[in-house]
């Protein structure tokens, strides 16, 4: 960094405060209603599409970037262990795309890119703002290592921030940092995503802790928005599906959404005016039951909110109406959830390809060849190995119902072996073994690349086979008072005339903060004409004929730890009575068992399932009767979870396509 760039501390550390509700001190409306957007849902989103939200959308008074999850929080601790950034590394990136019209628009961004260092993003976002010759102010808000008193909060309870701990803070932190600074950027740690848009929302509009009616909308609203585009026609589409199939040059100019709240606590949520995607009661049905676990019981740090009762009513092509969320009872979490990694072992994977004739049957000796040299080096341990064919049953989208896609119709097929074993050697031996195949498995198989062995040091080419060690991330409750955080700013110094001038001469300062915005900042982003194309009216579907569930319903499935959130949502609202005596604990558990499966060969006995993995499955219905829609969870399914599953699909994100598949009799 040139030695012109300076920084100053505006103030002092803060006053380290814990996580205790405490009641705002005169809180001040500011504004009658707020405009919130959400300019990323997830860690790989779209600066591109961000900036289209904030250059479209001229009401937006904040822009949130919710970058962080929990496995992306285990890979920064991971990276951040050997001596990597603790903070997103695209932090940079996304402020250099966003901070000139941002401060040229005064619209403040938040954004939980500082993970498990948000110091670090903070210099960073400071020096990139010297850089481009910006005068901002950039607060941060993270949990604390320290209590009032300065001691450390180290505790056989809780280890805070040490040791790669994190706890989801609430909106408390935020709230402070925009009523004392008046930041231009507001960088947190691990923060609950439905917090980073709730803040502001309390801010502006004078709420305080206690106007729980108001919270709960707020809450709905920030819930609405956190997870993108899902919200705006973004993994909805569905060629097959009547009710969402449009086009793909619908997505082409898909808009991000934001909120719109009032300081009664009104709420609808928008998208750009003529934009692409859809905005629907569908799309708003999908993203309220995302992962929420019971509907009426959906838990964030500051509040306990039922979205049972919950109501969507549009408005225009490009605004939707919400109404009905409240405070559940209790109304409050009295203890926080905090997250600490813990090794969980290592990770051995390859992939190999087999094509033509009896292509399925080369792939089932290749796996019977692993797993037996496995057992020949380390007997008994091939049991923590699962194999499946991609492009065949990965995914088990056709149950166990193999019948359905014939072997003979097959003519691509990649083997892929996953194990998660105790030991580094044996993760080394499992990965030798696969390579093996080249020459001493069934004729034809190809595809496998390397990468390095770290027993062997034999380096090879990176790919689809190798090693890793896995983190995961255990769960804590823990008491409020025992669970602190504290804020800090600083500002950017835009350095002096002479040494400007001269860094100018060198390309190295971009000084826009006094030019007005003219026209796009991105450069390349053209608004296209988009004909939405309207879905049909839904209809009841026939009684008393099997039909795919897909005619019936719509879903999306997501994950918190190893358990899997589905909604089933009927096209067709009336529907929802006789989808109630089909859709049972028994059904849903006996369409999810294929997943537990260790091969795509389940007679082989060597390979198959043990009984009692499906005695551990439970299966929760929970009934949402404001959208006629099921929220269902089920516990312990998803191999561990998102941060050590062997599965393809670490998620279970495609898991939403094995239930839509099952056939199902809709009584009379």
């Amino acid at each position: 960094m040139q030695d012109w760039v300076e920084f100053r501390e505006a103030v002092a550390l803060e006053e380290v405060q814990n996580c205790v509700v405490k009641l705002r001190s005169n809180p001040q409306r500011h504004r009658n209603k707020v405009y919130v957007g959400c300019g990323a849902g997830f860690g790989g989103d779209r600066p591109m599409a961000a900036l289209k939200l904030l250059e479209r959308v001229e009401e937006l008074n904040y822009i949130v970037l919710e970058c962080l999850a929990e496995r992306t929080l285990a890979d920064r601790y991971r990276v951040m262990m050997s001596g990597g950034k603790g903070f997103d590394p695209r932090v940079k990136e996304w402020l250099s795309v966003l901070l000139p019209l941002a401060l040229d628009r005064g619209v403040c961004i938040i954004t939980n890119m500082g993970a498990i260092d948000p110091p670090g993003a903070q210099k960073e976002i400071l020096n990139l703002a010297s850089n481009l010759g910006l005068e901002i102010t950039v607060a941060i808000a993270y949990e604390s290592l320290f209590s009032h008193s300065g001691n450390s909060v180290l505790s056989n309870e809780s280890s805070g921030v040490g040791q790669g701990r994190s706890t989801y803070l609430g909106a408390a932190p935020i709230v402070h940092c925009l009523e004392n600074y008046k930041p231009h950027v507001v960088i947190t740690s691990r923060v609950a995503d439905a917090a980073l848009f709730l803040a502001p929302m309390v801010y502006e509009l004078g709420w305080d802790w206690n106007d729980f009616e108001e919270l709960a909308q707020g809450t709905l609203a920030s819930h609405l928005l956190e997870c993108g585009c899902q919200l705006t026609g973004g993994y909805f589409t569905h060629p097959g599906d009547a009710y969402r199939d449009f086009s793909f040059e619908q997505l082409l100019d898909l808009s991000l959404p934001y909120a719109e709240v009032s300081y009664k606590g009104e709420v609808c949520v928008g998208k750009e005016k003529d934009s692409g995607g859809l905005l629907s009661y569908s799309t708003c049905a999908e993203q309220l039951l995302y992962e929420v676990g019971d509907p009426a019981n959906y838990i964030t740090p500051d509040l306990v909110v039922d979205f049972s009762d919950v109501q969507f009513h549009q408005i225009s092509k490009d605004k939707v109406h919400c109404k009905g969320a409240k405070p559940s009872n209790p109304c409050r979490p009295e203890k926080l959830l905090q997250l600490f990694p813990n090794e969980s072992g290592w990770k051995g994977w390859g992939e190999i390809s087999y094509g033509g004739q009896e292509c399925l049957r080369r792939a089932q000796a290749a796996e019977y060849l692993v797993r037996s040299w496995m057992d020949e080096r380390y007997p008994g341990i091939e049991e923590k190995i699962v194999a499946y064919i991609m492009g065949y049953d990965s995914l088990k989208a056709i149950g166990g119902n193999k019948d359905s896609c014939s072997a003979k119709e097959v003519i691509d097929a990649r083997l892929r072996m996953d194990g998660l074993f105790d030991q580094e050697e044996h993760a080394d031996g499992f990965v030798q073994e696969f390579i093996a195949l080249y020459t001493n498995g069934p004729a034809g198989g190809g595809g496998i690349r390397y990468i390095q062995l770290a027993l062997t040091n034999i380096l090879f080419p990176f790919g689809s086979t190798g090693q890793k060690k896995e983190v995961i991330l255990q769960k804590l409750l823990i008491d409020r008072e025992n669970i602190f955080w504290q804020v800090n700013v600083k500002n950017s110094i835009i350095p002096s005339s002479e040494n400007q001038s001269a860094n100018i001469e060198k390309g190295q300062v971009c000084t826009i903060q006094k030019k007005k915005y003219e026209g796009s900042y991105a450069t390349g982003i053209q608004r296209l004409t988009t004909n939405l194309k309207e879905p049909p009216s839904p209809v009841s579907a026939p009684s008393g004929s099997e039909i795919a569930l897909y005619h019936v319903a719509h879903s999306r499935a997501g994950d918190k730890g190893n358990d899997l959130n589905l909604s089933i949502i009927p096209h067709f609202p009336d529907d929802i009575g006789r989808l109630r005596n089909v859709i049972t604990p028994h059904w849903v558990k006996n369409a999810v068992s294929p997943l537990l499966e260790f091969s795509s060969f389940p007679n082989d006995q060597a390979t198959q399932c043990p009984n009692n993995l499906l005695e551990h499955v439970l299966v929760e219905i929970y009934d949402v009767p404001g959208i006629s829609s099921l929220n269902i969870v089920v516990r312990n399914i998803l191999d561990g979870g998102v941060n050590c599953s062997r599965r393809i699909d670490r998620h279970g994100k495609t898991l939403s396509d094995l239930i839509l598949s099952q056939k199902v009799i809709l009584p009379l």
